[in-house]
């Protein structure tokens, strides 16, 4: 039980990575916190989590408005007594080449992976600084966090934003006892990558089969996805870390496709 009685919160959690991360943390003890758009979809999941004899309440929040952010925040501070993990997940994808990227859906992908970052962050660090418990920020990057690839200009901007916000917070929360990690994974078939799949065939001209091969997987030393379960273990381990020694890092699990 690495996580035995740690409040988390977990953004974009009722699916994809961060519901895996959500039951991962929670078969380790935590006391999670789903927060996600969709209420229901959140009051679902925690639900399963429950059902499972672990401890698990559904948010709403739209991580790019500051008072929803707040309000879920101390929601769950309300009903677990704290916050010591903050899981930064939520994040949608469109694809355009930069000439044809209307303005208004790059600051709607900036506003959710970004804005989202700093807001829970800031919401969620006063009261790691007042508990004298420290905490642990995690946030989800990803390869393009260190590469670029094609038609994803504000996708990949706000995921090299990351480390930078990343190691502010590292630098800043370390008198407190609180450490900042970013993990970066390679593609993962959640259902955002399998939106992707059709998206990039027709702007390339290419079939969905070489999307996966020759873009997506190309530049990896096995050919294969990043599971679930690669994410969800090296979220575990930045937040049962022993100790402070490791924080403003970004570790990345992506097959080879980049190598530090």
């Amino acid at each position: 039980m690495k996580l035995k009685d740690k409040s988390v919160i977990i953004t974009g959690a009722a699916s994809g990575i961060g519901k895996d991360i959500a039951l991962r943390f929670a078969r380790e003890g935590a006391k999670v916190a789903i927060a996600d758009l969709q209420k229901a979809a959140a009051d679902a999941t925690a639900q399963e989590i429950r059902a499972a004899g672990q401890i698990a309440l559904g948010v709403a929040m739209d991580v790019a408005d500051e008072e929803a952010v707040n309000e879920g925040v101390a929601a769950t501070i309300a009903e677990f007594g704290g916050v010591d993990i903050l899981v930064s997940n939520a994040g949608i994808q469109i694809v355009h080449p930069i000439e044809e990227f209307p303005f208004a859906e790059w600051k709607k992908m900036l506003a959710i992976h970004l804005d989202g970052a700093f807001l829970t962050t800031k919401a969620c660090l006063s009261h790691m600084y007042k508990s004298g418990r420290g905490g642990s920020i995690i946030y989800m990057g990803s390869v393009h966090s260190k590469e670029a690839s094609l038609l994803k200009a504000p996708y990949v901007a706000a995921k090299h934003a990351l480390i930078g916000l990343c190691k502010v917070v590292a630098k800043e929360g370390a008198q407190y006892g609180v450490r900042a990690n970013v993990i970066c994974p390679g593609f993962v078939r959640t259902p955002l990558v399998e939106k992707q799949i059709p998206e990039q065939a027709k702007t390339l001209g290419i079939s969905e089969e070489d999307v996966v091969k020759k873009i997506m997987l190309k530049d990896t030393l096995e050919g294969e996805f990043t599971t679930l379960e690669d994410v969800s273990e090296t979220a575990l381990f930045c937040a049962a870390f022993p100790s402070n020694a490791m924080t403003g890092q970004s570790l990345v699990v992506s097959h080879g496709w980049f190598m530090q």
